[in-house]
């Protein structure tokens, strides 16, 4: 019998030393790792949530500015972007005829006051000779119509001198209100006139400014469901709201919706909304893109994270831990105004739910966990 070479022994051994450790390996992946998840263990609660609206600003009066007289455009006195109070000149129009019409309606009233001087001379002539029978009271009443013709001649020459003067004030074009400046298309020596099409330029009073927005029917209703009247008083009722800048900040005014579009928009299924806001520093100008932060209070609410849930197939699902400790998938539904980082859930959850509170949108139904309890004061930190 032939004895085994090393070779053989060699290659045996390796066989039994690799099976080996294939059956320890075996049995240490046979007990999967249970993770660990942040939970919290829902509670009601009462929070003011802010819901947000992209909003675009204009100033409480665009005013186009349109020169009353013809001529030449001598100066400009204000750049494009200025900010000017009522009466400030904006343009000067050179137009010399009515200066000459000062000049005339000046030299008319000086004749009319030397006429009215000479026809009162007559009738203080006339006058004592009536009273002593020299001449007949004729002369008198002669002389008293004179008098009365060159009074109504110097009134109608005083009228022409306002008149006059009241054209030339219009070659100085000044704002009509408070605001800004918008573009100014004409340049030194163009000529306008009341009938040019363009207008020398636009103020914006921006004393107040507005912010439209829309707003979905169902987050209307939202808004409006617990308050009594009509519509434009459940509008009233609404709390003052605010105005985020395109720079993130918050302005430093409140304002209140005044007016809402009494028709719902076909194609959009929105109402349009309109909110004036104080702006006495002139810090917003018309044109701007804000966003409008309506305040929505809620008591004794269901209150979850936003990144507590996820979507599937247009439905929106928290992952729910269950007292063996195994998630399941509750489909909820929330508040169309529901803003920040949380949403209020209307239905699919309960107090005394713990659920997941991240990772939620990888986790398997039916998934062993190991929960790692939150405090609520934690999780709802900033909605207090």
């Amino acid at each position: 019998m032939n004895k085994p070479s090393f070779l053989s022994i060699l290659a045996a051994s390796l066989i039994i030393a690799s099976c080996g450790k294939n059956d320890k390996s075996a049995q240490a992946g046979g007990a999967p790792q249970i993770k660990e998840y942040k939970t919290v263990t829902l509670q009601p609660e009462s929070a003011t949530l802010n819901s947000d609206f992209p909003a675009s600003i204009q100033g409480q009066q665009n005013i186009e500015i349109r020169p009353r007289v013809e001529g030449y455009i001598d100066k400009i006195f204000v750049d494009e972007g200025a900010v000017v109070k009522a009466g400030q000149p904006l343009f000067k129009i050179s137009a010399p005829e009515y200066e000459q019409q000062v000049r005339t309606a000046t030299a008319s009233i000086k004749s009319a006051q030397a006429e009215v001087s000479s026809a009162k001379l007559a009738v203080n002539k006339v006058k004592p000779l009536v009273e002593k029978g020299i001449i007949s009271k004729y002369d008198l009443e002669s002389a008293q119509y004179t008098y009365e013709s060159a009074m109504a001649s110097l009134a109608q020459a005083n009228a022409a001198l306002v008149n006059a003067k009241v054209n030339l004030g219009y070659t100085t074009v000044t704002s009509p209100v408070n605001g800004v400046v918008g573009s100014i298309p004409f340049r030194l020596g163009s000529l306008v006139s009341s009938n040019t099409a363009e207008p020398l330029t636009t103020v914006s009073s921006i004393g107040n400014v507005y912010a439209y927005f829309a707003m979905n029917e169902k987050v209307l209703l939202n808004f409006t469901k617990d308050a009594g009247g009509s519509l434009n008083q459940k509008i009233k009722s609404m709390p003052e709201v605010s105005l985020v800048l395109s720079d993130g900040s918050t302005y430093d005014q409140k304002g209140k919706i005044e007016t809402v579009n009494g028709l719902i928009n076909t194609e959009t299924g929105t109402v349009n909304f309109r909110a004036r806001f104080p702006n006495p520093k002139g810090v917003i100008r018309s044109g701007s893109s804000t966003t409008v932060q309506i305040p929505n209070f809620v008591k004794d609410a269901i209150i979850i994270p936003q990144s507590a849930t996820f979507e599937l197939q247009d439905k929106m699902f928290a992952v729910v831990v269950g007292k063996d400790k195994k998630t399941r998938n509750a489909n909820i539904t929330v508040l169309d105004n529901s803003a920040g980082n949380y949403y209020v859930v209307t239905s699919g959850l309960k107090p005394g739910d713990e659920i997941v509170l991240e990772g939620v949108a990888s986790l398997k139904e039916g998934t062993e966990i190991k929960p790692q309890n939150q405090s609520p004061e934690t999780v709802y930190a900033d909605l207090k």
